[in-house]
């Protein structure tokens, strides 16, 4: 008799075994949050507005004042070989660093295990060139985006980053590095929009699903932004406000951002 107990509980739990594995882990009929989080450094540290002292490639010390830039259009590949595109008005978001909360971007997405992260450092060329009524939220060039947009040249700064240093030729000492330029439509500029790719896979890939907290944690380095594929001085440029002097930052800030971890 105990044999035949024995038997029947083993028979038991292969069948709950087996209906357990026949479920599947995700559901991508199924939308869960994913939060993507822009922690803003400079080299190995922690980037502190006003008070930090940093020294840039060309050997200058500085501090800096203000930094915010747009991140949008994200899309995420998963593991699998399918593409999620996030919505494209669930996806603009403006990054302050003297706004912690506005170092998360929430993103909706289906359930799933994903590998990379593909988004735009800017605002693209159809969001620029849509009448204002529909630029709303962090866009809003009344709000939020006031001082991320040049009125005069009807396009959004993709980047600022202002700032005090002593090699710097701009009374005060200050200096202000503002890119934009997205090609412009009746006024052709330069486009200094980038597309990041970001591999999930080393440091861990975001495990998405409803009910759990997931985060992809960002490292955005600003030293990277003066000291990539040009080495920008103070001494030499303190003052950056349109889209063809933006052109060198915006060859920089396109491998500002590397993935540190994942939060499952």
């Amino acid at each position: 008799m105990k044999k035949i107990l024995i038997a029947v509980s083993a028979i038991a739990l292969f069948v709950t075994s087996c209906k357990k594995d026949d479920t599947p882990e995700y559901n991508p009929n199924v939308k869960a949050d994913l939060s993507v989080e822009f922690d803003n450094i400079a080299g190995s540290s922690d980037l502190q507005l006003n008070t930090g002292t940093y020294t840039n490639t060309a050997g200058e010390s500085f501090k800096v004042t203000k930094l915010k830039y747009f991140v949008s259009n994200f899309k995420l590949t998963n593991v699998d070989g399918t593409v999620y595109t996030v919505p494209q008005a669930q996806s603009y978001f403006l990054v302050d660093e003297s706004n912690s909360a506005s170092h998360e971007a929430l993103l909706s997405v289906p359930e799933g295990e994903y590998k990379t992260i593909t988004f735009t450092l800017g605002v693209d060329s159809l969001r620029n060139t849509m009448d204002v009524s529909q630029r709303t939220g962090v866009l809003d060039v009344t709000g939020a985006a006031a001082d991320m947009y040049w009125s005069w040249n009807s396009g959004y700064i993709f980047f600022k980053m202002d700032g005090t240093s002593p090699s710097s030729t701009a009374g005060g000492n200050v200096f202000q590095y503002h890119a934009g330029g997205f090609g412009g439509y009746s006024t052709p500029t330069v486009n200094n929009l980038k597309t990041i790719t970001l591999d999930l896979t080393t440091r861990g890939t975001p495990k998405v699903k409803s009910g759990k907290d997931t985060n992809i944690h960002l490292m955005v380095d600003v030293l990277k932004v003066l000291g990539g594929t040009a080495t920008m001085s103070f001494a030499t440029t303190a003052m950056i406000h349109s889209p063809t002097g933006g052109v060198p930052l915006a060859n920089n800030y396109a491998s500002m951002i590397s993935h540190d971890h994942t939060e499952n």
